[in-house]
């Protein structure tokens, strides 16, 4: 698209962008904390993600920034390294790793993740969303915000948070999350569909805009509430530009002999780059336009944006389903929404951080659980169901991997259920019975025809056919419609003619080559 062509949409976008913004803040934020990197690196790679990965992106909706399925690696990382600054040269690397799989074309692998897995993944993340984000409505908030795992620490898991934060709730969260939740209710189902005015100002501005209040209110003890300072987004204030120019930090290039380095670089690159991917499909998915993203310019977008956030101090970033999904959910057409949610995250840590810092945790909460809800309706699950077993197990299978551990296993397991049901289906397709005859010496005549391509899948069950056929018949094996048929399939079919001879069985081909001894 043309940098001109951006400005169409702005309208839509721009709403979007904030509400994208509102959404990332906290979660740049919590997967800095979880990964035991500086607070503001995770700004740093939020705003990295918007602006550059952005604009050399070719995904018109796709949003990057750090992700928590890496949180466990850069943490595991840094203490690996020794420090910060060795971690940085570390993702330089694992950037120029990217760049090189953009430029050798490593972006087909998206294409081999079927429907059914990428809309499990959908709708896992959709369900992870609102049972990570219930115990922060409440006022829990023990775990990070950004979080994918089942087990949290201390024998805690996902469902036992949920536990415990009823027990110990915080009136003034819970009554900011309900309220914030009745109005995007109201806006979503009745608001945006009165007036023009309603669909530009999304319902998230005014939720975020009102925690801001009711945080004021609270301080100022003219409702008798209380929020703790860990119920509150938490932005690093710079008071000054030389302190806010402090909070960048550099490589440490002098590690570059160290192999660890390299090892890491590595690890880092296909996690992100299978992260990316699958973010992509899903992101394509979401679409309501359905416009195909350039999976090799995706993966140079994102290696550059890895280089540059490690020479600046950054997290490690990648394309996120939840701040993509969130900017298709309030209307954002073109990469624009995108790019100017970096912008506001780079104006805002310079300019408005103390107002910032009065945004509700449990606001963001009801904003996410709004997302969540989107991505995994029920009639998705009707539809799933009525698509067949087929479609239906490797769906199901991924949603509940994933609740149950992270991202990558459960799309890893639904896979393993797509290829499952790929081999069972070509199992059955090998060949077809095109009749079956008795000549009038009584001798039955078998006519298999075997299918177009016949691969070494297809084995089992043509060996099963031949081997059914019955003593003192006729077996015609038609090839004239295969244009490949596997070697090993070639060899028993070969070997078929020399053995059912025991049988008294007349084999003739059509259009059989046999294989070379």
């Amino acid at each position: 698209m043309k940098n001109q062509a951006w400005f169409k949409e702005i309208k839509s976008d721009l709403p979007a962008s904030i509400v994208v913004f509102f959404v990332a803040l906290p979660l740049c934020l919590g997967i800095a904390l979880a990964s035991g990197a500086p607070l503001f690196s995770g700004i740093i790679a939020g705003i990295i993600g918007g602006i550059v990965v952005g604009m050399a992106s070719g995904s018109p909706l796709g949003v990057s920034g750090p992700a928590a399925g890496l949180a466990v690696i850069v943490f595991g990382a840094i203490s690996t390294l020794g420090s910060w600054e060795t971690f940085l040269t570390a993702l330089v690397i694992a950037g120029l790793i990217q760049l090189a799989l953009g430029f050798f074309k490593a972006g087909f692998i998206a294409y081999f993740f079927p429907t059914s897995v990428i809309k499990g993944m959908l709708t896992g993340i959709g369900l992870l969303i609102i049972l990570k984000q219930i115990p922060h409505a409440l006022g829990y908030d023990f775990e990070y915000e950004g979080s994918e795992s089942f087990f949290t620490g201390d024998g805690e898991n996902t469902f036992s948070l949920i536990m415990k934060a009823w027990d110990i709730l915080t009136p003034g969260a819970l009554l900011i999350s309900a309220v914030s939740l009745a109005i995007l209710i109201l806006w979503d189902k009745v608001l945006s569909k009165k007036h023009r005015f309603f669909q530009l100002l999304q319902g998230p501005i005014v939720v975020v805009l009102l925690g801001i209040l009711f945080t004021y209110l609270f301080q100022q003890r003219i409702l008798n509430f209380t929020l703790s300072p860990d119920q509150i987004v938490t932005l690093p204030v710079a008071t000054s530009v030389s302190a806010f120019f402090s909070q960048f930090t550099f490589p440490d290039f002098s590690q570059l002999t160290n192999i660890e380095v390299y090892k890491i670089a590595a690890v880092m690159a296909i996690v992100a780059s299978l992260e990316t991917l699958l973010c992509v499909e899903a992101t394509d998915k979401l679409d309501p336009y359905k416009r195909v993203t350039p999976t090799n310019r995706e993966l140079k977008a994102q290696g550059l944006g890895n280089l540059l956030s490690g020479l600046v101090g950054g997290l490690p970033v990648t394309q996120v389903v939840v701040r993509s999904s969130a900017n298709i959910s309030f209307g954002g057409k073109t990469k624009l929404s995108t790019i100017l949610h970096g912008f506001f995250l780079l104006i805002s840590v310079i300019t408005i951080s103390s107002l910032l810092n009065m945004i509700p945790l449990a606001s963001l909460a009801a904003v996410l659980i709004m997302v969540g809800y989107k991505l995994a309706t029920p009639s998705l699950f009707k539809k799933m169901y009525a698509l067949g077993w087929e479609q239906f197990v490797p769906f199901i299978t991924t949603i509940i991997v994933m609740l149950f551990t992270d991202l990558l296993t459960g799309i890893a397991v639904g896979m393993v259920m797509g290829i499952f049901f790929t081999l069972h289906h070509s199992y059955r397709n090998s060949h077809y019975m095109k009749d079956t005859q008795t000549m009038n010496n009584g001798v039955s005549v078998h006519h298999i025809v075997l299918a177009e391509e016949v691969s070494f899948f297809n084995k089992a069950s043509i060996i099963q056919v031949l081997e059914a056929i019955p003593s003192n018949a006729k077996v015609v094996i038609d090839c004239s419609q295969s244009k490949s048929i596997a070697y090993d399939v070639a060899e028993f079919i070969r070997d078929y003619q020399l053995h059912a001879k025991l049988k008294n069985i007349e084999v003739e081909t059509i259009g059989f080559i046999p294989p070379a001894s």
